[in-house]
């Protein structure tokens, strides 16, 4: 009797001794993972909250910037600003290239469809006839090297652009400098995306109604079944070839007006 009362007494002991190390391990990994990750969006929300703030300042900086019967393009006195005149209303065809005058292009003929400009941020380089229609609307369009800016630099010009409406934004391979910023007839080429010149030139040019760009009133939304901002057309990195539609409008065959402003 004693034998079994033994037994039954170091059974319990072993039962009580037993660590069930595999669920503290299990528990442990699934509470390191959480940590990462709530470090991770505390540490973007709190660059974004960053950004956000010196966004706001920015813009308040850069209101002597903003267009009056006085003054109706404050842009000039923007330094590095390259100012040129182009004629309006000049369309082309979804298949044909232009041979622009500067890279990024700020004017000339272009696609009769308008990108989206209704702050919207593209992750691809978008077709450039396009994106040089929305700048007869008034739009500002912010075109990056995506070899030369950095996630913070991203992060900037996003706060810039997302969801405001009649600015654009989207990577230009291969481009001469990190950033690079255009509304029609106007160009600012930048190195850093802090540069406070960005926003100077934004207030001066977004939709700026003094005669500044051609088309006053034109929309910036997409064109029903005409462009898909989910996925526009693509950016074409060749040169153009010799039956490139010529700045002076030389070789377009869409009909001028093609899709109304």
């Amino acid at each position: 009797m004693a034998s079994r009362k033994n037994k039954a007494v170091r059974g319990t002991v072993v039962r009580q001794r037993s660590i069930p190390w595999m669920l503290i391990s299990g528990v442990t990994v699934v509470a390191v993972f959480a940590a990462v990750i709530f470090g991770y969006v505390f540490t973007r929300w709190s660059a974004q909250e960053s950004v956000r703030q010196a966004q706001a300042e920015a813009e308040k900086a850069s209101a002597a910037f903003k267009p009056s019967p006085q003054n109706p393009d404050p842009s000039k006195t923007i330094p590095g600003i390259t100012v040129a005149q182009y004629a309006a209303q000049q369309h082309v065809t979804s298949k044909q290239r232009v041979a622009y005058d500067h890279m990024p292009p700020f004017g000339g003929p272009h696609d009769g469809v308008w990108a989206d400009c209704t702050g919207v941020v593209y992750p691809e380089p978008v077709r450039t006839e396009n994106m040089v229609h929305s700048l007869e609307h008034g739009a500002v369009w912010i075109a990056y090297n995506p070899n030369r800016v950095d996630e913070a630099g991203l992060d900037r010009l996003k706060a810039r652009v997302a969801g405001k409406p009649y600015t654009m934004m989207s990577p230009f391979p291969g481009m001469d400098s990190p950033i690079s910023l255009q509304s029609w007839g106007h160009q600012l080429k930048v190195d850093n995306a802090n540069d406070q010149r960005i926003d100077q030139f934004i207030t001066a040019l977004r939709v700026n109604n003094n005669g500044v760009y051609p088309e006053i009133g034109g929309s910036c939304q997409a064109y029903p079944g005409a462009f898909d901002t989910n996925n526009p057309p693509k950016f074409d990195p060749t040169p153009p070839g010799p039956d490139a539609v010529t700045m002076d409008g030389r070789g377009a065959t869409a009909a001028s007006g093609a899709m109304g402003q």
